[in-house]
């Protein structure tokens, strides 16, 4: 029986068929035979898919879940241990995650490529501009200080983990590098000033040469926080289509920002200063008289000889 005489006799049965026409003067009036359903087939109802879709060549259903106040990868992970427990699969059958959290899957393989090669390159700036490996890690202590304000701002907000959290934390690594530069830059520069006026001579004065560096470089700090904070702000409190994504973006550059601020102008005076008080304690100090003695002629006796070296003695 072809598909075409089956929707035939359906038709029929449901609303009938004209067979013929029936002509009254100038009336005409079509002839209608009506079937009865029941008498073709047993009818009942059922539910059943309201499409069907495959995948691969296999049949597939799709079961929706939304999710609120968790993140995808953790629900997946402990959806995924309960099925494997409780439920037990006839043969041939499959169960696959895919939505978000596939999408979360293909974003986490990049980001393990992506986060080390931003590191790599920020390392490797920092090195072509410093020319010193120690110089370069002690800017790069910026990145731990800001990422404790980041993950504590994220978690007071009740973000997940996300993609939009990672590009804020990215994105942060870069203002921490450039903070770390331009506060490196003026420790540098109140450390050479110290010592061509000789104030180097003990502890206290290398602290308070570094100290007077650090204290130039505390208003254009604040000036640079300010800015990007009138900037990132109100974000926080936006609206609209995209926002969610953009305050995600937004809230770990906030909370990095807050912690290196402080950090970043507490503890890396503290570890250069250590650095430099080593680089001191391996330099040989001239006494005040060397490269003054004169030479003496062969010909000079030893009491010309005894009185200089007691001169330099006394002196």
């Amino acid at each position: 029986m072809s598909i075409d005489d089956a929707q035939a006799v359906v038709q029929n049965a449901i609303g009938g068929d004209n067979v013929t026409t029936t002509v009254e003067g100038r009336e005409r009036y079509p002839v209608n035979v009506q079937i009865p359903l029941a008498q073709l087939a047993v009818v009942r109802v059922a539910a059943g898919p309201a499409m069907i879709r495959n995948e691969d060549g296999l049949l597939t259903g799709y079961v929706y879940v939304d999710l609120a106040g968790r993140d995808p990868g953790g629900y997946v992970e402990e959806a995924g241990r309960l099925l494997r427990d409780e439920v037990k699969l006839p043969p041939g059958y499959a169960i696959a995650w895919s939505g978000q959290y596939e999408a979360i899957q293909r974003i986490e393989r990049r980001l393990a490529l992506v986060v080390p090669l931003t590191l790599f390159l920020i390392f490797l700036l920092l090195y072509l501009s410093t020319r010193s490996v120690t110089k370069t890690f002690i800017v790069l202590l910026a990145v731990p200080f800001s990422a404790v304000g980041a993950v504590w701002f994220v978690h007071l907000l009740g973000y997940n983990l996300s993609v939009g959290v990672w590009a804020g934390l990215i994105a942060l690594l870069g203002v921490d590098a450039a903070t770390g530069v331009f506060m490196l830059l003026y420790l540098d520069l109140a450390y050479e000033q110290a010592k061509r006026e000789g104030r180097l001579r003990s502890l206290p004065e290398l602290q308070q040469a570094i100290l007077q560096g650090a204290v130039k470089r505390l208003r254009p700090k604040l000036m640079t926080v300010a800015c990007m904070f009138l900037g990132l702000v109100p974000v926080l409190w936006a609206v609209g289509t995209g926002s969610d994504v953009m305050k995600r973006i937004a809230a770990p550059m906030v909370g990095g920002l807050c912690s290196s601020t402080f950090l970043t102008l507490e503890l890396i005076p503290v570890v250069y200063t250590f650095w430099r008080q080593r680089q001191l304690r391996g330099e040989t100090i001239a006494p005040p008289w060397a490269g003054r003695t004169r030479a003496l002629p062969a010909s000079a006796g030893r009491s010309e000889r005894g009185r200089l070296r007691s001169s330099v003695n006394r002196r």
